[in-house]
């Protein structure tokens, strides 16, 4: 029997749970799951595009959602033909929630396993999702209506799955969650993410990578800001959840950062670890935007070396308070999110051309193409295998990647 087959849209929280569904569900090969995205409008009409195609592709097969989306949108997906069931997002990782409605004599009961799916196990890295939920309350942000509240694995917990992805095969590891940088504040003593991070570090020198999801800088601790800095295994890449360049935008988002906050951040930083790689999630048209806070927005891509950039147009989410706000008209907010993609696009090309001449170790992928340690994507060689790491000199760039020879 074949796999079940789990369709991931949007964060890397959404697809390290993937892996686990797709080892919990086994060789149940009549079943399909959308694990489902509901960050945008767009990501809803994604997921419901993915839907459909599923059932015309699989027109014999179950067809589950689970995600944000399939909480938040509830009514919506539920009314859709196509769906056989709903799984509610904080309960996909209980293995009684896919048990429920399957004829038991048809089928094998979902059970607990300790591996991964034959997916994951291929991977060169493993998304390692070490807490969920948000507490905060971004005006814009509709997540925490389908996450909960935020809850932390305990240390134990994190290494142990760490441990299992390590013995796998896996050389780097990216540590994720709803708001990582929310770790432990509900745990015994509030641990910081910092500290979690050198638990990792120091219980497994023979991990060769670890690596952050998107984070808040606001929240970012001593220890991890200097492990940052200073840790040649802590990967020179930081992605922050930065939003918007001008400080009444933000104040209007919730956000607890200012521009000059993520500004000093960056400086601090690249003052220690030059080659550390920024990147950002920015909204477009967020409302009451004006031209010169789109300016702000602009610039910060500047002023934040901003390389691996997400643009992200406005949509109102239900229930959110930014919905009520005066909107922006939507022809204004598209134009806008295309002049901050080809800002970002134009930093990052600067960036690639930079490298040129620089010499990395490259971890390798199983398409063809790899990642330096700052996520700067490369063409490997020829012959190298996902799962290398192979020192490389960068000697040109095409098509957005770097292209070089092995040393």
């Amino acid at each position: 029997m074949s796999a079940a087959e789990v369709i991931t849209l949007g964060c890397r929280l959404n697809a390290a749970e993937s892996d686990r569904i797709r080892a919990m569900l086994g060789e149940r090969s009549d079943t399909v799951v959308v694990n489902s995205c509901a960050v945008t409008e767009e990501a809803v009409r994604q997921t419901r595009r993915a839907i459909r195609r599923l059932r015309r592709r699989r027109p014999d097969a179950r067809l589950l959602v689970t995600g944000c989306a399939a909480d938040i949108e509830r009514e919506q997906f539920s009314a859709m033909p196509e769906v056989d069931a709903l799984v509610p997002n904080t309960d996909k990782l209980a293995p009684q929630s896919w048990n429920a409605g399957h004829n038991a004599a048809a089928l094998p009961p979902v059970k607990v396993h300790q591996g991964t799916s034959t997916e994951a196990t291929a991977r060169t890295r493993a998304f390692i999702a070490v807490q969920n939920g948000c507490d905060h309350s971004c005006t814009f942000c509709v997540i925490p209506q389908g996450r909960g509240e935020s809850r932390s694995l305990t240390v134990p917990q994190v290494l142990s799955e760490i441990e299992m992805h390590l013995d796998q095969g896996t050389r780097e590891v990216v540590l994720t969650g709803v708001d990582v940088t929310s770790w432990g504040h509900d745990l015994p003593g509030s641990p910081q993410l910092g500290a979690l991070v050198g638990e990792v570090l120091r219980a497994f020198p023979q991990l060769h990578r670890i690596r952050m999801s998107s984070i808040d800088g606001a929240e970012i601790d001593g220890e991890l800001e200097e492990l940052f800095a200073g840790e040649a295994r802590v990967m020179p890449h930081l992605h922050l959840s930065l939003q918007h360049g001008h400080d009444l935008i933000l104040k209007r988002m919730k956000r607890r950062h200012s521009r000059r906050d993520a500004i000093d951040l960056v400086t601090r930083l690249k003052a220690r670890r030059p080659e550390i790689a920024i990147g950002a999630d920015l909204i477009a048209g967020f409302p009451t935007e004006d031209e010169a806070m789109h300016q702000a927005n602009l610039s910060v891509i500047r002023d934040c070396a901003v390389v691996h950039g997400h643009v992200f147009p406005f949509s109102p989410r239900p229930g959110t308070p930014a919905a009520l706000m005066p909107q922006v008209d939507t022809a204004t907010i598209k134009a806008r999110a295309a002049d901050l993609r080809a800002a970002v696009t134009k930093a990052r090309a600067d960036w690639l051309g930079s490298l040129v001449s620089s010499t990395f170790e490259v971890l390798g992928e199983n398409d063809g193409t790899g990642h330096a340690p700052n996520f700067a994507p490369v063409r490997l060689p020829q012959g190298v295998r996902g799962g290398a790491l192979v020192p490389m000199r960068i000697d040109r760039v095409e098509d957005g990647l770097l292209i070089g020879e092995s040393l």
